[in-house]
C-alpha cells in the first residue's frame, strides 16, 4: 500500500480554535449567552452558512422569529472573525515544520464562502502555504457528504490514498475514509505530530 505524502487539514478547532460564545461573552451573562446560543444563534443555523446560504438571508429568517434580538444577531455577521481566536496549541510550528520539509498542504473546510474571505485575508501568512483550499460554502457541498472529498481531491490533483485528511469531527473523518483517503481524529497538535510521523510524512 502506498505510503501518503500530502496533508489535508480541516480549519476550525483543528488550525484555528473556533468558539461562537466569544462574540457574546462580553454583552450576555453567561445563563442568558447559554440559552441565546441554545435556541437563537444555533449551530444547526450556522451550518446554513457553511452549506452556501447567504448571511442577508438568513439572519432576516432568524431576526424575524426573534426581533427583539436583532442587534445580537446581526453582531453573528459583522463580527464573526472574532469568534476565530488563534491557532490551536503547536499547529502552527507543525504547519510551517511541514511546509518546510515540502509535505504538500491542503485543507477542506466547513466555512462560509462570505465569512472565509475576510477570515483568509487576515490569516494569510499560514494560509499562503497551502497549495489548495476548498470552502463548502462557495462549493454548496459540506463535509462528511463523499461528494466535497471527491471534488477536493480531484482538485488537487491527489488520488485518495496519496492524502491524510485531519479533522476533529469523527464523521468527517469517517467520510474522508469512505473515498479512500486516510484519516486522523484531531485531539492536539502535538499528538497529531506524532500520528504524522508514525505514517512516515514528518520525520
Amino acid at each position: 500500500m502506498p505510503r501518503p505524502s500530502a496533508v489535508v487539514f480541516d480549519v476550525g478547532n483543528v488550525l484555528y480554535a473556533w468558539n461562537p460564545r466569544v462574540l457574546y461573552e462580553r454583552l450576555i451573562d453567561d445563563r442568558a449567552l447559554d440559552a441565546f446560543l441554545r435556541d437563537v444563534t444555533t449551530l444547526e443555523w450556522h451550518f446554513q452558512h457553511d452549506a452556501g446560504r447567504p448571511f442577508a438571508e438568513t439572519s432576516a429568517e432568524l431576526t424575524a422569529a426573534h426581533p427583539q434580538h436583532a442587534a445580537l444577531i446581526a453582531r453573528w455577521g459583522s463580527h464573526f472573525a472574532d469568534s476565530i481566536t488563534g491557532m490551536m496549541p503547536g499547529m502552527r510550528d507543525l504547519v510551517c515544520d511541514l511546509d518546510a520539509a515540502g509535505v504538500p498542504l491542503y485543507a477542506i473546510t466547513n466555512f462560509s464562502g462570505e465569512f472565509w474571505q475576510p477570515f483568509r485575508a487576515r490569516e494569510a501568512d499560514v494560509f499562503d502555504r497551502f497549495r489548495g483550499i476548498v470552502v463548502s460554502g462557495d462549493e454548496k457541498l459540506t463535509k462528511p457528504d463523499a461528494a466535497i472529498y471527491r471534488l477536493a481531491l480531484e482538485r488537487f490533483g491527489l488520488l485518495a490514498d496519496q492524502a491524510v485528511f485531519i479533522d476533529d469531527r469523527p464523521e468527517n473523518v469517517a467520510g474522508a475514509e469512505a473515498v479512500g483517503m486516510v484519516g486522523l481524529q484531531f485531539s492536539h497538535g502535538s499528538i497529531l505530530r506524532r500520528d504524522l510521523s508514525d505514517l512516515g510524512i514528518l520525520v
